[in-house]
């Protein structure tokens, strides 16, 4: 029996609310998030921080390598208002000083640097990651599923502190992990979008992949994994076969421009700033991490368990044999969504779980932020999967949940240990944007070698 015009009506009206409802609490979510991060003082807690600062502040001046007369006033600059100024840098054979970190994170920054705003750099990007995760939730949730995502992706230990820290390329990349995952969800879901809608927005979700993987090597796991999803699902989802060409095509240019870049300034194609032996990963690695990281990961990520949660559900709904054909459709499309992003969860936790430098660093007490920023580039991927649970579950008790985790989230944000990392006490009150370019005198150089913060 068809519905009547009014009915037809009257539930499009709903839905139109029901949306603007969501809209407006996820765009809460997140200006509570950008609240939270900016009524705190910035400070400088690690080594990366201040080689992240002199990268972007060099850049802002034109700058991607520092001759010796430039990098030595630079550092003098820098050092004026406390603290070293410069860490981990190095002197290339070249002649040329660069930053030991990935080069793509300045790039994403100098523009908030110019404008005297750089803590809106991480801000800007998770406004990106919200809208991306948003869009692809509702997509695939329905109702509510959008604002549950986006609340689960503002308001964890991480990334509250990772936005805060405008210096660190962490929230960053994580939000452009975020967005391209929820629009290559939306994508996908949305089987009878117009193509060229799903082109424009796959196109987008790639290059925020792209993007991520330029400011930090490894997430390159979570881009690879996203062309093996879409070249998978292409047929299922009725994704037309040039679109995936052109999507592919995308990442393929932007390979040989990564390695072109790479070998411009650190003089091979595969070549970092960091020295042989610094950055390994060992299956010796593996026992200990997974020995001391879990609780540091609950503290700082508590959705995590609700995305843990979620996939055992939907693996349970998948396997069971007493639901109806509608019901297990929709298990089948829940299972083949978790499976892509529980393969992108996996790939980097378990590649970090055999990272040999964080061994040493887990061997105190407390929640070394320096450590569990590995682990922080799949908190959309989580948080889509806690969003899944949280649909399933009462209004009221989703949103005590949610309660819950922004309540966790604030006390992990201002708990005062947090604030010491590396054995170092913090340097307060030093804002990059303030900071003055610097002058050109004529100094001798030598290297400067730490490990990776």
């Amino acid at each position: 029996m068809s519905s009547s015009p009014r009915r037809v009506a009257g539930g499009e009206s709903g839905e139109r609310r029901s949306l603007t409802t969501e809209v407006v609490l996820a765009a809460g979510v997140f200006a509570a998030l950008c609240l939270v991060v900016l009524v705190r003082s910035p400070q400088l807690l690690e080594p990366d921080d201040y080689a992240y600062r002199a990268s972007i502040i060099a850049l802002s001046q034109g700058h991607l390598l520092l001759t010796n007369a430039q990098y030595f006033a630079l550092k003098a600059q820098l050092s004026a208002h406390g603290g070293p100024g410069i860490e981990q840098w190095v002197h290339l054979p070249s002649g040329k000083w660069i930053s030991q970190k990935n080069p793509g994170y300045p790039f994403f920054a100098v523009v908030f640097q110019w404008l005297h705003a750089l803590r809106a750099a991480p801000l800007f990007y998770g406004a990106f990651g919200c809208a991306g995760l948003f869009y692809g939730a509702r997509a695939w949730l329905g109702r509510w599923g959008g604002a549950y995502a986006t609340a689960l992706y503002c308001f964890s230990g991480a990334a509250l502190l990772f936005a805060w820290r405008a210096t660190m390329s962490t929230f960053t990349d994580a939000s452009l992990i975020a967005g391209a995952a929820g629009l290559l969800l939306g994508v996908l879901v949305r089987r009878d979008d117009p193509p060229a809608r799903r082109f424009a927005l796959g196109a987008l979700a790639f290059l925020a992949l792209d993007g991520a993987v330029f400011i930090r090597y490894t997430d390159g796991v979570e881009l690879a994994i996203a062309v093996v999803v879409v070249i998978g699902l292409a047929r299922v989802c009725r994704v037309r076969w040039r679109t995936v060409t052109g999507w592919c095509g995308i990442v393929l240019a932007f390979g040989v421009a990564d390695l072109a870049v790479n070998h411009f300034l650190y003089g091979g194609v595969f070549t970092t700033g960091y020295r042989p032996g610094i950055v390994t990963f060992a299956a010796s690695a593996i026992a200990p991490n997974l020995e001391r990281m879990p609780s540091r990961l609950v503290e700082s990520l508590p959705m995590g368990v609700l995305a843990l949660l979620g996939v055992l559900w939907i693996a349970g709904r998948f396997f069971s044999r007493r639901a109806d054909a509608s019901v297990r459709r929709s298990a089948r499309r829940d299972a083949l969504v978790a499976l892509a992003l529980g393969a992108g969860w996996l790939a980097m936790w378990g590649l970090y779980s055999a990272y040999t430098w964080t061994v040493g660093q887990t061997l105190g007490p407390g929640n070394p932020l320096h450590v569990v920023r590995f682990y922080v580039p799949v908190l959309g991927l989580m948080a889509l999967l806690g969003a899944w649970l949280l649909t399933r579950l009462p209004r009221w008790s989703a949103i005590a949940l949610i309660v819950l985790i922004m309540g966790l989230a604030l006390w992990s944000y201002v708990t005062p240990a947090n604030d010491i990392v590396v054995g170092r006490p913090p340097v307060a009150r030093v804002s990059p944007a303030k900071v003055s370019p610097p002058t050109v005198v004529g100094l001798s150089a030598a290297s400067e070698k730490r490990p990776p913060g």
